[in-house]
């Protein structure tokens, strides 16, 4: 009897064990169900609109590219994720700085410029204000600021409102660099030693070098004017890094990138030019003003270390073919004669071969490796890449070793456009110390969805409202070679003080870039970039400076109406946009493009139109 009690009593046991689990299962079956419901009603299905006009309800209904009306739905998380970041005291609307700084360059200040030595320049290179100096202010667009040309008209077109400078169109007339019509400037393609137009010039240059066959892809322009040689190299194929001082020359390189043309303010001084060893295919220097002989042939230097083995160094304008033209440029046929001797002589210094001298151009070419280059004085430097606020060096900066004569240092690379997908060297002979092969390949895949729902949460990237973007944490540049069948160009940045560096990475892909710490102003001007991307930037920075500046600076290079695309962890978004909000920005937090279960999120914003006053004051 006892056993039969004990058996039932067993069984009743089991019965509730099971009852208790099936209840169990159930309700959590119910809770899974109510949360993917919930997600799934909170996911839009379509674009989101942010780029529309500004001033327009986020909520508003809008049309996605079939033309069938769906309503946005943003991501609210503000009640739930703070976050303690490094920032200045919260400012619920920041103010707009006086007219006076309209065209402010902070780490270009003229003002602040005039209290370094004149050395080598000095006085024109970065020198950043100090956190006390900085601004808490917008800067303003001239009062009738416009929309800049879309590309390809603004490479001949800009509005004189936006950037009201006659002196170049007076000083530079005889040379055709720039021309005031009417409202508006025009840029005929003409340059100091290309009178016939940049198009000619290249033209010329092309019977002596190969410019089209697509081993060129990559050039820098050292003191580029108005950029003119770029803006024409670009339907060749090949992006080039323009860059000159603030100087004189007031806004040269402001007009270049309102044309929708790489530049950057630069100058070749005491340091090191912010881009890696081995970058460009092509160095060019067109009347630059630099003098290539002194220092002993520093600057010269300088260009070998950023020119790829292989790579081709341009050069037009004093001294070469001084016989024809020295009386016209007012100096002694000796003193020119010994300028182009002395370059000559560091040429060969540096083991480069010359192509040839044809009329008013010489071309050189860097060997593709130094076997049996006689080594003179070799850099000690460990990294030739390094060159952020890094001192030039009278040194050849040495290439990778080789096994044969006939290899190309630090690898080969293929023609463009292959180039952009294609392993680069750097990372399959292990040369980035984390990143690998499998890395760059899952990378190039996670693009193509990236920009698939780019192009649904902003106006698609072929549409032509973007031209100049900005990527302000490149990494390896999938975003630029994934935007490279659009119509835009892309700076790829990659912070100065990361623990990888991925700059040479990008450049063998046949991209551009520079360096930049963020924790400074970069250098440009105001209103230069149609769209910037930052992703993952404040991850980095949020505990190594103030990001309401990092902010303020997005918001000084961006145009009227530019839009931007933040990606991080719901925490900061929510802490960016709680600042934006208050730089007459309009924003809202969408899903990662995987849908809705990614902690990663992605913040949408657009600066909105306003200008400043058409009153001036001097600044204090």
């Amino acid at each position: 009897m006892a056993r039969e009690y004990s058996g039932l009593q067993m069984h009743h046991q089991l019965e509730a064990k099971r009852k208790r689990l099936t209840w169990i299962l159930g309700v959590s079956a119910l809770c899974i169900l109510f949360y993917v419901l919930g997600a799934w009603q909170t996911t839009p299905s379509s674009q989101y609109d942010v780029y529309t006009r500004v001033g327009c309800d986020n909520n508003s209904a809008t049309s996605d590219s079939n033309g069938s009306n769906q309503s946005l739905t943003n991501l609210d998380f503000a009640s739930h994720h703070q976050v303690a970041l490094d920032s200045s005291k919260t400012i619920s609307q920041f103010p707009p700085c006086d007219m006076a700084y309209s065209e402010y360059t902070p780490c270009q200040d003229k003002v602040r410029g005039r209290k370094f030595d004149r050395d080598m320049m000095k006085y024109r290179e970065r020198h950043c204000p100090t956190k006390q100096e900085m601004l808490l202010c917008l800067i303003p667009a001239p009062p009738k600021y416009k929309t800049p040309f879309k590309w390809p008209q603004s490479r001949d077109y800009a509005w004189y409102d936006n950037i009201p400078h006659k002196e170049l169109s007076i000083e530079k007339a005889v040379q055709n660099w720039i021309q005031v019509e009417g409202d508006r400037f025009r840029f005929p393609g003409g340059g100091t030693m290309f009178p016939r137009g940049a198009d000619a010039y290249i033209d010329d240059i092309g019977e002596l070098i190969p410019l089209t066959d697509g081993n060129i892809r990559t050039a820098v322009d050292t003191g580029c004017g108005v950029a003119s040689f770029g803006a024409y190299l670009l339907k060749r194929n090949i992006l080039t890094m323009s860059f000159a001082p603030r100087d004189t020359h007031e806004a040269q390189v402001q007009f270049a990138l309102e044309r929708g043309v790489p530049a950057m303010i630069g100058i070749i001084g005491s340091m090191r030019l912010p881009y890696p060893a081995r970058a460009f295919d092509l160095a060019h220097c067109s009347r630059c003003l630099i003098p290539w002989q002194n220092n002993e042939g520093l600057y010269l230097m300088e260009v070998d270390r950023i020119l790829r083995p292989g790579g081709y160094w341009i050069l037009s304008g004093p001294p070469i073919n001084w016989k024809k033209y020295w009386r016209g440029w007012e100096r002694t046929k000796e003193d020119l004669k010994q300028e182009q001797d002395a370059i000559e002589n560091v040429a060969r210094r540096l083991c480069w071969k010359k192509v040839t001298e044809n009329n008013d151009l010489a071309i050189w070419q860097k060997p593709i490796n130094h076997v049996g280059c006689v080594k003179e004085v070799m850099c000690k430097s460990e990294d030739p890449d390094t060159a952020w606020y890094r001192s030039l060096e009278a040194c050849t900066t040495p290439v990778p070793q080789v096994l044969s004569s006939d290899e190309v240092a630090g690898g080969e690379l293929l023609k463009w456009p292959e180039r952009a997908f294609s392993v680069p060297p750097r990372l399959s002979r292990g040369s980035v110390p984390g990143l690998g092969v499998d890395r760059f390949i899952e990378d190039n895949e996670q693009w193509k969805e990236k920009i698939a729902h780019y192009n649904r949460i902003i106006a698609p990237l072929r549409s032509g409202r973007y031209r100049n973007i900005m990527d302000m944490n490149a990494y390896l540049g999938g975003f630029a070679a994934a935007v490279a069948k659009y119509p835009v160009w892309v700076m790829n940045v990659i912070p100065a003080h990361i623990d990888y560096d991925t700059l040479g990475v990008i450049y063998e892909r046949g991209l551009i870039g520079t360096y930049q710490d963020w924790c400074e102003a970069f250098s440009t001007y105001p209103r230069t970039y149609d769209l910037i991307h930052a992703s993952g930037l404040f991850t980095l920075y949020q505990h190594r400076c103030d990001i309401t500046y990092i902010l303020l600076e997005m918001d000084r290079i961006l145009r009227p109406e530019g839009s931007v695309i933040f990606r991080d962890t719901v925490e900061l978004l929510v802490k960016i946009k709680s600042i934006t909000d208050g730089m007459r920005w309009k924003s809202h937090i969408v899903d990662h493009e995987s849908g809705p279960f990614n902690p990663e999120k992605i913040l949408v914003a657009v600066k909105t139109y306003w200008t400043g006053e058409a009153t001036k004051r001097k600044p204090k």
